[in-house]
């Protein structure tokens, strides 16, 4: 049997490459496929993790639009599908790639392995277009992987059928757990911040930097660590609230690598990101996210994610207590991490396994 695996983005790429490393040590013909769709974000990854693309479709331009996205690997990846002729694509998540891959296999009657299936926020504009995305990606999908029981109770309500749902943990826990063992981290008075979600654009985004400029008046002793996304959109109104702030550091995006051991460092995490939420909480560090809604409300029920919104008060006011109360902060970096214990690949690459014997 032979596996295709088509990953475009950074965060795809870090929360399957322990899956393509696990098939490759099964010994399963596996065939990574790279869109582009984050070009230079994903290659030095490639090195550190020692798996590159067997095939670049190299589809990325500037200031892409999700349509280019889409229709480029739609198009280009047709003709690869045809070359290698896999007869199973795994895809991963919910970005442009994923669904697009999805597409393009079922065009081709080759069936899709949906690895993060089942997630929802239950707004199909939020996150856009990441909700439509693998709600169209599990309707495609004839396996499919769920990180948690929550995940797998959504698609049984979405008519899936139970013998083609697998709980297996959320990969990333794997990849967090391979690079904390080879980094060193040191802990300091410091808020590690990421927000660059489309639906955050405008007055949410301002409402977010203008919360954290609050924040850093308060705490004059905390640095402010914000690695900005090179998206305009972000960058017009983060250079125009959060410029000149003494402890305010916005600097370019980090490497993973970098990110994780500033993460790992730091005392608590803001963000509207996906996998961040997944992934501070297994460094014991709590979670202030800043979006209306959340896919992975496992964490909030956990205790180790506040869903805060994008008001700007109700952003300090989370921050402020986790920051100012040493028993209400220790009851969130002391939950357990619901995302997993660092094995999902395994369960993965050992049912795949069964798939293709």
């Amino acid at each position: 049997m032979k596996v295709l695996v088509s990953v475009g983005t950074r965060p795809e790429f870090i929360k399957i490459v322990p899956v393509i490393r696990e098939l490759k040590k099964r010994g399963i013909d596996t065939h990574f496929l790279y869109t582009g769709q984050h070009r230079d974000l994903c290659r030095p990854l490639f090195d550190f993790f020692a798996v590159h693309p067997d095939t670049d479709l190299d589809i990325m331009k500037e200031n892409q639009s999700i349509a280019h996205i889409t229709s480029s690997i739609l198009t280009r990846l047709d003709a690869t599908l045809d070359t290698v002729k896999p007869d199973l694509v795994v895809v991963h998540g919910d970005t442009s790639t994923t669904l697009a891959s999805s597409l393009a296999a079922f065009y081709k009657k080759i069936p899709v392995a949906h690895v993060e299936a089942g997630l929802r926020s239950n707004d199909r504009y939020s996150p856009f277009p990441e909700e439509m995305n693998r709600v169209l990606t599990d309707r495609i999908a004839s396996y499919h992987f769920a990180p948690t029981t929550q995940n797998r109770d959504n698609l049984l309500r979405e008519g899936i059928a139970p013998a083609n749902i697998f709980v297996t943990g959320n990969t990333v826990i794997d990849t967090v757990k391979f690079v904390a063992a080879k980094i060193q981290t040191k802990k300091k008075k410091q808020v590690l911040i990421t927000a660059h979600r489309r639906e955050n654009f405008g007055g949410p985004m301002e409402h977010i930097c203008r919360a954290i400029a609050e924040l850093a008046r308060l705490f004059p002793d905390r640095a402010f660590l914000y690695p900005v996304h090179p998206n305009p959109n972000v960058r017009k109104t983060t250079g125009a609230l959060l410029t000149g702030i003494a402890n305010v550091k916005l600097v370019e995006p980090l490497d993973y690598i970098a990110f994780i051991t500033e993460m790992a460092s730091s005392e608590l995490v803001l963000t509207d990101s996906g996998g961040i939420q997944e992934e501070a909480p297994a460094f014991g560090i709590p979670v202030v996210v800043m979006r209306r809604e959340t896919e992975r409300t496992e964490g909030v029920d956990a205790g180790t994610l506040i869903l805060a919104g994008t008001e700007q008060s109700d952003i300090v006011a989370a921050a402020k207590r986790l920051l100012t109360d040493p028993a209400y902060y220790a009851s969130f970096a002391k939950a357990t991490n619901p995302y997993g214990d660092g094995h999902a690949a395994e369960r993965i690459a050992e049912k795949l396994s069964g798939i293709s014997s």
